[in-house]
């Protein structure tokens, strides 16, 4: 199998992320395996479940980037991987796993994954999807208390203790390590058409 195209997909929250990496994986199906950076959040098995609750899971050092980049070299060597499933309504990974097979096409997405050097170099291409913040924020409130058991006051409060300052911090500075800025994610035909026209080249390219 000939080397796989990487691609990170990297945003704040609710910029639009999942529904970019939503309709390259339709359009491509089992030519594309994505891994998701939220999956690699620490476990906190140790502590009880109100203390998991005041931890600050917006910061890049909650994640074990390191056992995703392993993997991510694993996938590159046409391995398939065991990668890790985070639970958010109990705030710590599940006994679970999943089995992210090797593909043509490579989908990193997550808030951090430009921050770490060592995983933006294992990338070919890095898109950054980059939306106002008044609607991320309400697409994150829509998610967590619909998806993830979370109260409306702790949502906000969540937003502007840890979310917020570390976006600014972390986040936002890192969209100057991408290759391409897509305004409105998955709603940018424009952009969307260019991103499927690259994939479509290299699938194309390394037909077996």
């Amino acid at each position: 199998m000939d080397k796989p195209l990487i691609i990170g997909i990297a945003g704040g929250t609710g910029s639009g992320k999942t529904t970019l990496t939503k309709q390259i994986r339709e359009r491509f199906t089992d030519d594309v395996s994505v891994i998701y950076h939220d999956n690699y959040y620490k476990a906190h098995d140790d502590l009880p479940f109100a203390e998991r609750g005041g931890l600050n899971y917006d910061h890049p050092d909650a994640l074990e980037t390191e056992l995703m980049i392993e993997h991510i070299k694993a996938l590159k060597e046409g391995q398939a991987v065991s990668c890790p499933v985070y639970d958010f309504t109990l705030r710590t990974r599940s006994d679970q796993t999943t089995v992210i097979k090797p593909a043509k096409v490579i989908i990193i997405e997550g808030i951090f994954i430009f921050v770490d050097s060592a995983l933006r170099e294992l990338m070919d291409i890095k898109i950054f999807v980059d939306t106002d913040a008044d609607v991320r924020i309400l697409r994150r409130i829509v998610r967590d208390v619909e998806q993830r058991q979370r109260t409306l006051q702790s949502v906000i409060t969540q937003y502007l203790t840890t979310v917020k300052p570390m976006h600014e911090q972390f986040v936002e500075p890192s969209k100057r390590k991408a290759d391409i800025i897509v305004l409105d994610g998955g709603y940018n035909l424009v952009a969307l058409d260019m991103i499927m026209r690259q994939i479509t080249h290299h699938i194309n390219n390394n037909q077996e």
